[in-house]
């Protein structure tokens, strides 16, 4: 499909996947290698959407403006960096749909359906934080959809799910409560032995 590599950030608001994504780029850079920071979720337009409506929109259709966004960063920026040979680091992925609606109670088999179409990253790493603190950390920081990523017991419920993810081997845990430096040369390592392999 591609020469490029897909790593995958994921974690609960707070635990730092935009500021650890964009200094493994910056890192990856460094040595040489052609790497670019992206996100979920990448449309502004439906980021307004749910930030606008968030009343109205429940957890199915949620998903699914999730799914179509996802299928709209797919094809606009993660495939053609792929095929020009980047490593690809995005912040946040399919498995925050997992986690965050199946949080909300939606059908974990049913996610996956909806989002046949992702492509499988090499590498998907997960950053591990008690709830408190990254609530405690979002404090000073911006979040795309401020509602989703602000109920204590939603994150506590996504974080079990991700938990439960890393325990079937779809996500690679990095304990995200230590220093950001020493998560950074963690990921980094983890990327660079995918890489390699």
């Amino acid at each position: 499909m591609s020469d490029g590599v897909l790593v995958v950030i994921e974690g609960v608001d707070g635990a730092g996947k935009t500021s650890v994504s964009k200094e493994v780029v910056s890192r990856l850079i460094s040595l040489g290698f052609k790497a670019i920071y992206t996100y979920e979720p990448f449309t502004q337009f439906i980021t307004d959407l749910i930030n606008k409506h968030w009343d109205v929109i429940d957890p199915i259709m949620l998903t699914l403006l999730m799914a179509a966004d996802r299928h709209y960063h797919i094809s606009r920026a993660v495939l053609p960096y792929l095929k020009s040979g980047h490593i690809v680091v995005s912040d946040r992925y399919y498995y925050s749909s997992v986690a965050y609606q199946g949080a909300q109670g939606v059908d974990v088999k049913w996610i996956a359906e909806v989002n046949k179409f992702v492509i499988k990253p090499r590498l998907a790493i997960y950053l591990d934080v008690e709830p408190s603190e990254g609530l405690r950390r979002k404090k000073a920081s911006t979040t795309r959809v401020r509602e989703m990523e602000s109920n204590v017991e939603l994150i506590e419920r996504a974080r079990e799910i991700y938990l439960s993810l890393v325990l079937k081997g779809e996500l690679v845990l990095v304990d995200a409560m230590q220093d950001i430096r020493n998560v950074v040369d963690e990921v980094v390592a983890h990327v660079l032995k995918t890489v390699e392999a």
